[in-house]
């Protein structure tokens, strides 16, 4: 029975298969109750979908606003679209945590925001930019 499992992951064959080869040999098929996910969380503490440098956020900010999976593939090419799947099924089975994985990023950022416009030097930076921007689109 193994090597019906194996066969069926290794060449697509697919579950329908697996489930005729079971029922003709007269076992039970064993699929698997577990899957890795594709999350790791960051230094700073942000979970990104494995391989890339896109976060669980963005995925889920898309998916919350409307867009499918494959929608989302789109956007994040760098994305498997079971990655993807993966992640939006991760987060309907865990929506509370991840909620309040959500809202505490949602705080971090809020802090940075408000840090940064008290920080007199970034002030003159973003005006200093202005000014730049200003000046390159009045000589166009």
């Amino acid at each position: 029975m193994a090597g019906l499992l194996g066969l069926a992951r290794s060449s697509r064959i697919g579950i329908a298969f697996l489930l005729a080869q079971a029922h003709i040999l007269g076992v039970m098929p064993v699929l698997e109750s577990t899957q890795e996910l594709p999350l790791l969380a960051s230094e700073d503490g942000t979970i990104r979908i494995a391989g890339t440098r896109v976060s669980l956020d963005s995925v889920l900010h898309h998916y919350q606003q409307g867009a499918t999976a494959e929608e989302i593939a789109l956007r994040f090419p760098a994305l498997r679209l079971a990655d993807i799947h993966a992640c939006l099924a991760y987060f309907l089975n865990h929506a509370d945590q991840v909620e309040e994985y959500l809202n505490q990023q949602r705080q971090q950022a809020d802090d940075l925001q408000r840090r940064i416009s008290a920080d007199p030097v970034q002030q003159q930076g973003i005006a200093g930019m202005r000014e730049r921007i200003k000046q390159r689109l009045a000589a166009s």
